[in-house]
């Protein structure tokens, strides 16, 4: 193939790419007019302390939309961040909030849970489904969902209660 050739083909590939990246980044979620790839959260169901949590049917029976925060005992910046989040599930009531336990044994988390004291939901990824499902580049991670199922947000890193209200005021009327 001559150096022409090589270069048709390669522009061709990359117009393919590009157009297939532009369709997918152009179609919007449900997220106060923010573009976005549209995308299903997948659905979990985790013990807590409580009984269990069903992705499912919370998004049947509450209505509310999800923030979902992936943590460990060991995860340092997970320490730091969950009091944030603490008081911003009683800042916005109008949003569920749930944290659960991924990479990381039973025992160890709920240790972690007594100590720290949150009043937030907490669940426990006791299957490794919801860190299969999610797939954290790291910990802490969280995911804005949709009151309909939808990731609007995924959030790599510690959180502040500054940057809950603003994310939270971006997506929904609150």
């Amino acid at each position: 193939m001559g150096t022409r050739n090589i270069l048709i083909t390669l522009i061709a590939a990359i117009a393919i790419v590009a157009a297939a990246c532009t369709s997918a980044s152009d179609r919007e979620g449900p997220g106060a007019g923010v573009q976005q790839k549209v995308e299903i959260a997948p659905a979990f169901t985790v013990p807590t302390e409580e009984g269990q949590f069903s992705l499912a049917e919370h998004l049947a029976s509450d209505g509310r939309p999800l923030f979902l925060n992936l943590w460990a005992s060991w995860c340092f910046p997970c320490r730091e961040e969950m009091p944030a989040i603490d008081r911003s599930s009683k800042t916005f009531p109008e949003i569920m909030f749930i944290g659960v336990s991924v990479q990381d044994k039973r025992s160890d988390a709920e240790k972690f849970v007594e100590e720290i004291a949150v009043t937030y939901l907490i669940g426990f990824d006791d299957q490794n489904d919801v860190d299969a499902a999610y797939k954290p580049l790291g910990l802490p991670a969280s995911y804005i969902i949709s009151s309909d199922g939808f990731i609007l947000e995924r959030i790599f890193g510690k959180v502040t209660e500054e940057d809950l209200a603003k994310k939270f005021a971006q997506y929904f009327d609150l």
